[in-house]
């Protein structure tokens, strides 16, 4: 090669090397002025260009505790233990773990499962129990084995891969599929898993133009032979008493032409039913659903106020049993998984380890524990969590962010964003591209046998054939003097039909 042709590349690059330098000083010199003469942030005004390091900083930390800072069991929402095992648990690799538990066992509330001394061998254990829901009460009731199932999460809120893969795995195991308030999509029938249609207060799908109750679209809905039951949202987890957010920039065109409304405007739905303004009127549009429908209807709600479940289970005898909601979510203060006000998601509603057994055991003091089934939702994500559900009456526990854990993802928080980086949370083709549906759809499967199967080891180490036959005796908690008691002592037992009056209980025993 000519040495003149060599110098004059290494001139070329030499020039355009001075020329960079040049450029990167000039705009410090500019950030600087900019920093020094403005006067918003004190930070930069006082240590210009160097103070805008905070804000890289600060954004990448949400990313970095998570694997470098945090221990194990400190990070919230969800510690690295409980992620590690919905990880772990959705590839099918071993959940099992050497020297011992990085668990406080003597932190007050941790619940230990009480070990039988004599356990139920394999050879005798039984396959779950299946339930049956709105049972002799409506035309089609349905009945399932599964214990865990998908919780309500909207087409909308979550991307049509990610709703195509839990509609998959779902199916694979026999588990059900929440649509959440966003409407019935193809892609959540595309896996033939069961499906409970939700309705939630803006009624998409379901909805006229005055955004009132279409009939003729819920019977519509209804003939869909894999929606086996319609829930009606009265509030969930991170936002008790506002509606749902979706923000416009997640409203495409095809979500938009789904709930009814218009492409890229925020979808906001009404913080309540406009109709349902007590216990009767929530018991006239159960019954109105069921009738419609012909398939079991119950609601979702968080606990706050309780007084209310007792005027509902008085109006319910009153009515007769056959104008019970068929089932009743119980939602925790520490769900969510979509836009809410932090001022909502810090500080409003009942987490799920005092609203679950106080509505179980109303349920049960009204006698009604045979007609009014309970799931339980929030934050329950691990083995332990679902038998410490099942322990204090639930018959089922859905969860949302155990299933997004099950497709991959890292807890970014950018759910409320279009920036997903696993693809869950996004309708950015290219952040979606990562989300291989196939692959996705065995992890949700994987996840839900490994929940069945350990769920089932936690029931036979308490000497039980099976899981729906776990009480609260099976369990204890620990108190703050590092002492536990059995749970049904903390939380004992209601007899059946123990809160009616004289001739109302005569009537339900009859």
């Amino acid at each position: 090669m000519p040495s003149g042709f060599v110098f004059d590349v290494l001139f070329f690059l030499a020039v355009l090397f001075i020329f960079a330098i040049g450029v990167g000083v000039l705009a410090i010199i500019v950030l600087y002025i900019a920093d020094r003469t403005q006067t918003h942030h004190a930070i930069r005004r006082n240590y210009p260009v160097i103070g805008r390091m905070r804000y890289l900083l600060e954004h990448m930390g949400t990313f970095l505790r998570q694997y470098f800072f945090a221990m194990d069991r400190e990070e919230m929402p969800f510690n690295r233990a409980q992620r590690t095992y919905v990880y772990q648990a959705s590839k099918n690799v071993d959940t099992t773990s050497a020297f011992g538990s990085t668990r406080d066992l003597h932190a007050a509330g941790s619940v230990l499962f009480v070990n039988c001394a004599f356990p139920t061998l394999e050879s005798d254990a039984l396959e779950t129990s299946s339930v049956t829901i709105g049972k002799d009460m409506c035309e089609q009731p349905y009945t399932t084995r599964s214990l865990f199932n998908v919780s309500a999460m909207s087409y909308g809120a979550i991307s049509k891969p990610a709703v195509r893969a839990l509609s998959r795995g779902c199916a694979m195991e026999g588990a059900w599929i929440n649509t959440g308030e966003g409407a019935l999509s193809p892609h959540h029938e595309e896996g033939g898993a069961d499906i409970v249609f939700q309705i939630g207060t803006a009624k998409y799908g379901v909805r006229n133009e005055a955004g009132d109750l279409c009939e003729d679209k819920l019977r519509s809905i209804a003939k869909h032979s894999q929606v086996k039951m319609i829930e009606l949202k009265l509030s969930q987890g991170a936002k008790p008493g506002k509606g749902g957010i979706l923000p416009g920039a997640k409203v495409t065109e095809e979500i938009a032409r789904i709930r009814g409304i218009a492409k890229g405007q925020d979808s906001i739905s009404p913080n309540r039913h406009p109709e349902i303004d007590n216990p009767e009127q929530l018991l006239d549009m159960v019954n109105r659903l069921r009738d419609l429908s012909g398939k079991p209807v119950g609601f979702k709600c968080v606990v706050g106020a309780y007084g209310w479940f007792e005027t509902l289970f008085e109006a319910i005898h009153r009515r007769g049993i056959e104008s019970a909601p068929d089932f009743i979510t119980i939602d925790s203060s520490e769900g969510g998984t979509g836009a809410a006000p932090m001022s909502l998601m810090d500080n409003v509603g009942l987490p799920i380890a005092e609203s679950l057994p106080m509505v179980v055991d109303m349920i049960n003091g009204y006698g009604l524990k045979q007609r009014i089934r309970v799931a339980a939702s929030g934050k329950l994500i691990n083995p332990a969590d679902v038998a410490w559900a099942l322990c204090m009456g639930a018959d089922f526990v859905n969860s949302a962010r155990g299933f997004m854990f099950s497709l991959g993802c890292i807890q970014a928080m950018q759910c409320n964003k279009n920036t997903c980086p696993t693809g869950i949370a996004t309708h950015d083709p290219r952040l979606q591209r990562g989300l291989n549906v196939e692959d996705k759809a065995q992890r949700v499967a994987n996840y839900i046998h490994h929940m069945q199967k350990e769920v089932e080891t936690i029931a036979h180490s308490c000497g039980v054939a099976e899981p729906r036959r776990l009480r609260r005796m099976h369990a204890r908690i620990m108190g703050e003097n590092g002492r536990s008691k059995p749970m049904d002592a903390l939380y004992p037992d209601i007899a059946a039909g123990s809160l009616l009056s004289s001739s109302r209980k005569d009537a339900a025993m009859a």
